[in-house]
């Protein structure tokens, strides 16, 4: 299996989410499980859905990875959100539909996996609303408590 420096893996998930980031640091949440990738994966659904949500989709991005020249098969993008606020928030804000679902993308490293995903406030900086600050807010929290409760799975 051939690594890749985590600077471009982090690069290919920011192509891969189609979003451009002018400031790592505050806008790409990562965090790092010591868990295998499917106990990372497993832990990680479990936490959306304790969280009120529900994952979408899965998808592997693998297959374009290995043509890429990266060779892995544990990386995918995990989709998720609460449906009924997702469908009233594309109905109000049609401009947000790209970025929705939510997404976390999950990648193995060696012996360890890595969760990665845009902070929702980011979105403010594009998609900028009274309602939807309030909004952004709390998908960031919810974020960084699921992404708390898949690293505390460690223990």
């Amino acid at each position: 299996m051939k690594y890749q420096p985590l600077k471009s893996l982090l690069l290919t998930i920011v192509l891969l989410l189609g979003i451009q980031v002018s400031a790592w640091a505050e806008d790409i949440i990562m965090v790092r499980s010591g868990q295998p990738f499917p106990e990372t994966m497993n832990a990680l659904q479990n936490a959306i859905l304790d969280h009120g949500n529900v994952v979408s989709r899965v998808q592997r991005v693998d297959i374009g990875l290995n043509t890429a020249g990266y060779h892995t098969d544990k990386y995918r993008i995990v989709f998720y959100g609460k449906q009924a606020e997702l469908k009233k928030i594309t109905d109000e804000h049609p401009e947000l539909i790209a970025h929705l679902p939510l997404k976390i993308s999950i990648f193995a490293e060696g012996d360890e996996t890595l969760l990665v995903a845009l902070n929702p406030e980011f979105l403010s900086g594009a998609y900028s609303s009274p309602d939807m600050e309030i909004i952004y807010r709390r998908w960031l929290n919810d974020l960084r408590s699921i992404l708390d409760e898949v690293r505390k799975a460690d223990d």
